[in-house]
């Protein structure tokens, strides 16, 4: 078979531009299939020249360097956000002084706010007779998180839980906190679905979270606490203790990954350094 660029066309007689349209493929069929003269770019030039193929969308670099520069401004300016007073006091030689005394006044009131809010600061243990009252009615004064518990000294999940309940009370005084036994409040409750977590807000039940395994089974920690309150309207993603905490997690996690790149870098060093004693030998 003869090559794309060697086969005859019929072009019509009658057509005015039959010529020029003649000369325009042939010079793009030659372009196309000149492989010495044009690679993969040059190529997708010629088509989009031609109309053939779209041009090329706009760069999203300068979009994400400016998405970037964004971020690095928001977090030098929240970057004493969730810190404690002593925390504020010890960066006195490092921040300017009356953008210090803003942040402290500001820790001050939250702080002031907390303690006047702080009405709870344990779990309620409760009972059935006492649900409607402790949970269904005080949730129209904020909401109410339920641990359904299990009756198994088995449950390892639910143990978990209720540990991460009492820290969560003594840690958030303004949210109530309540825990009763699964099968206690409700008849014939599966011990499998336990624990059960039961967010009520104004009356009715607005989350519902059947055992661990999406929180983190029994790995689930306050960080996943602290969502939970975020998500249901108790706390704001801004509050004190919400930010310090995931601004702690994240400290600890740049500790762990700075000392597993020393602890691989010495390994490296250390491999070198037996090779290079082998080509001694």
């Amino acid at each position: 078979m003869a090559a794309p660029t060697d086969q005859r066309i019929a072009v019509p007689i009658d057509d005015p531009n039959a010529d020029t349209e003649w000369y325009g493929f042939t010079q793009l069929q030659t372009s196309l299939h000149s492989g010495t003269k044009s690679n993969d770019g040059d190529r997708n030039d010629i088509l989009r020249k031609h109309g053939i193929i779209p041009e090329k969308p706009p760069s999203p670099t300068p979009m994400i360097e400016e998405a970037i520069l964004e971020a690095r401004r928001i977090a030098h300016e929240n970057r004493l956000e969730g810190k404690e007073l002593d925390e504020l006091d010890a960066l006195e030689d490092e921040e300017d002084e009356a953008f210090l005394e803003q942040y402290r006044q500001k820790r001050i009131q939250e702080l002031n706010n907390l303690t006047k809010k702080s009405i709870h600061g344990a779990v309620y243990p409760i009972s059935k007779p006492e649900y409607s009252r402790e949970v269904t009615e005080a949730s129209r004064n904020g909401p109410v998180f339920v641990n359904l518990t299990s009756s198994l000294g088995t449950n390892v999940e639910s143990r978990v839980l209720s540990e991460l309940w009492r820290q969560a009370a003594k840690e958030y005084g303004d949210v109530k906190f309540c825990e009763i036994r699964a099968d206690k409040a409700i008849e014939n409750y599966p011990d499998r679905n336990c624990p059960t977590i039961l967010v009520y807000k104004n009356g009715d039940i607005v989350k519902q979270i059947v055992t661990l395994v999406t929180v983190g089974g029994v790995r689930m920690s306050m960080i996943e606490i602290d969502n939970l309150l975020v998500e249901v309207g108790a706390v704001s993603d801004k509050d004190m203790r919400v930010v310090r905490r995931k601004r702690d997690v994240e400290d600890a996690k740049e500790e762990r990954l700075a000392s597993k790149g020393i602890r691989s870098g010495n390994s490296t060093r250390a491999t070198v350094e037996d090779e290079e004693d082998d080509d001694w030998d």
